[in-house]
């Protein structure tokens, strides 16, 4: 082909694009060319699932005098008890495990932190450069775990969805626990590795997963959780951990609810079980639980948190951290946590005695052990919100869980248990749960 003839054609594509824009210039931007193509969000998928939910509870709730269920505010801490519709009600929709949000000393260091530092950091930690308290928490979090190094980063949800792509990749694959968390779930999304479930909390299962499909990949981690969020159930993390190594696999623990709830001094089931920190290769947690303030945390070996803190993306690089009075309140309730353990028998005992009269009263509440997690598994979407509602106006808040947060046909009353809940609290709890349940 000449040169002439691959300029001709090259005019004439031009000539071509001219003559379609100037067409788009004198009909406007609707053209034949644009016909079946989205640029409207009205029929999306997601817009139309809330404008469904947003009609239910006009019509099932608000036409009927019954109270939102959803997004209730709330006046004062997030603790044993709360103020609701105008009201002081019993609580048992926070994870405040230990009622340290609202304590005291965890106000004073919010204050002094924002008086030193301000109420930002505003940048990301290589931009903006470090301050103390950072580093005064990370040491704290990986003394409590026993490895090299810790790094809080700005949310528990992105910790777990960051952490998950910058260790796998198309490569690999990620063997979760059938229950993990979401933000697990969206991680291997964001991965692009292969996902595979085992049946929850079963060490065979996993065993027999791992010896038909690891040699089939580079890296594989498997995923659990510390204490499982909607079953209160504790991870077999030995034979977990046995079954994993045995099939050279790395393994990632969330202690979102198992750190300041498992263990002598509230450090997690690594503490529980005994482990050496370095029996987990990631351990991941959240501040906003036990430790009274909003963000999470990874801890690890000083490779591994390096290569996060200078190339994670979402985790530190890119992202600005948690603010300096959120880190001094995870640092307040860090060390009275270990300071009081007398909280943590508190917690304990008012999640078996919850546990206990459930069970006594009839109700299903699943593979609970007694942690600060209890389910009252009713079944029906409708019913538990119901029951829900119900619980509202006898001045309880307990939240109903229905599909997606679990199967359809799983709904339940998700109780969180407190240190500050008395045998009263529990007691009118029980009365009420039987009295709303409109079965």
């Amino acid at each position: 082909m000449d040169a002439q003839h691959l300029a001709r054609q090259m005019l004439a594509r031009h000539s071509g694009r001219a003559e379609a824009t100037a067409e788009v210039a004198r009909t406007g931007p609707v053209t034949a060319a644009y016909e079946g193509r989205r640029s409207d969000l009205s029929d999306h998928p997601q817009i139309v699932a809330a404008r469904d939910i947003r009609t239910r509870i006009q019509s099932d709730f608000i036409d009927r005098g019954l109270p939102n269920p959803l997004f209730l505010p709330h006046t004062g801490p997030n603790g044993a008890t709360v103020g609701l519709l105008g009201r002081q009600m019993i609580n048992f929709s926070g994870y405040n495990y230990l009622g340290l949000s609202g304590d005291p000393r965890v106000i004073a260091a919010v204050t002094e932190a924002a008086e030193v530092y301000g109420t930002s950091a505003s940048a990301a930690r290589a931009v903006a450069g470090e301050i103390p308290l950072y580093e005064d928490l990370e040491r704290r979090l990986a003394a409590a775990y026993e490895v090299d190094a810790a790094l809080v980063t700005p949310s528990g949800f992105l910790t777990n969805a960051s952490i998950i792509p910058f260790i796998l990749g198309q490569n690999d694959l990620a063997v979760c626990d059938s229950l993990v968390h979401s933000s697990i779930v969206s991680g291997t999304q964001w991965a692009r590795c292969r996902k595979a479930n085992f049946s929850h909390n079963d060490p065979d299962a996993l065993d027999r997963l791992l010896n038909r499909s690891r040699s089939q990949f580079d890296r594989v981690m498997v995923i659990l959780e510390g204490v499982y969020s909607m079953d209160g159930d504790i991870a077999r993390l030995p034979e977990m951990i046995e079954v994993a190594r045995r099939n050279d696999c790395l393994i990632m623990v969330d202690e979102a609810h198992s750190f300041g709830t498992l263990g002598d001094r509230g450090f997690g089931i690594r503490e529980h079980f005994d482990l050496p920190g370095a029996a987990v290769d990631i351990w991941m947690g959240t501040l906003s639980k036990t430790l009274a303030s909003c963000g999470g945390f990874l801890a690890g070996n000083a490779d591994l948190i390096w290569a996060i803190k200078m190339l994670g993306p979402g985790l530190c690089m890119f992202v600005a951290p948690p603010t300096p009075p959120q880190v001094a309140a995870a640092i307040a309730a860090f060390d009275v946590m270990v300071a009081e353990p007398e909280r943590l028998a508190r917690l304990r005992e008012n999640s078996r005695a919850a546990l206990a009269a459930a069970k006594a009263a009839g109700w299903d509440t699943g593979s609970s052990e007694g942690t600060a997690i209890i389910p009252i598994i009713l079944g029906a979407t409708e019913r538990a919100v119901l029951t829900s509602v119900g619980l509202l106006e006898a001045g309880i808040n307990a939240s109903a869980v229905a599909y997606p947060a679990v199967p359809e046909g799983d709904a339940r009353i998700r109780l969180f248990m407190s240190a500050d809940h008395t045998n009263d609290h529990v007691t009118q709890m029980m009365a009420a749960l039987s009295q709303s349940d409109p079965r």
